[in-house]
């Protein structure tokens, strides 16, 4: 099993960056254009407990993958889950939180717990490739968070 942690500071208050990852629409915003990102399922105008949002995206060099992702462990205004039931990793779980801080701006918090398939070659690979391509999407991710709200 392996893990990322990133966190981000956010010149939004709580409930406006709330707002703002509540509604799955955003994540084409925040996903890097080299992974092809298209939503397959219709999307509400904001995530519930449960919701089950299909995707697409290209990962190079293995092609275009379906990604079935489901919401959960929703605590309104601070977190919430996605975690893959159909997708390239064996597990994955991805933890969002948003921490108030005293100046009204916000602490955003990701934590990914994930598993590769294919054994020995998905840690050969995670190694190679795999880790670094996570950490560039995260690193786009926090870019345009800054770009967006600075």
């Amino acid at each position: 099993m392996y893990s990322l942690e990133r966190q981000q500071r956010i010149n939004l208050s709580q409930q406006e960056l709330w707002a703002f990852i509540a509604t799955p629409v955003n994540l084409n915003l925040l996903t890097p254009p080299n992974l092809q990102f298209k939503f397959l399922s219709e999307l509400p105008e904001t995530m519930s407990d449960g919701l089950l949002l299909l995707y697409e995206v290209g990962i190079v060099p293995f092609g275009r993958w379906r990604w079935l992702t489901e919401i959960k462990h929703i605590r309104p205004g601070i977190s919430f889950v996605d975690e893959q039931r159909l997708g390239p990793y064996r597990f994955w779980y991805h933890y969002h939180e948003i921490v108030a801080l005293p100046d009204g701006h916000s602490l955003m918090l990701d934590r990914v717990c994930y598993q590769l398939p294919f054994g020995t070659l998905g840690a050969l690979l995670h190694r190679l490739m795999i880790r670094r391509m996570l950490e560039q999407i995260f690193d786009y991710r926090a870019a345009k968070m800054r770009e967006l709200f600075p």
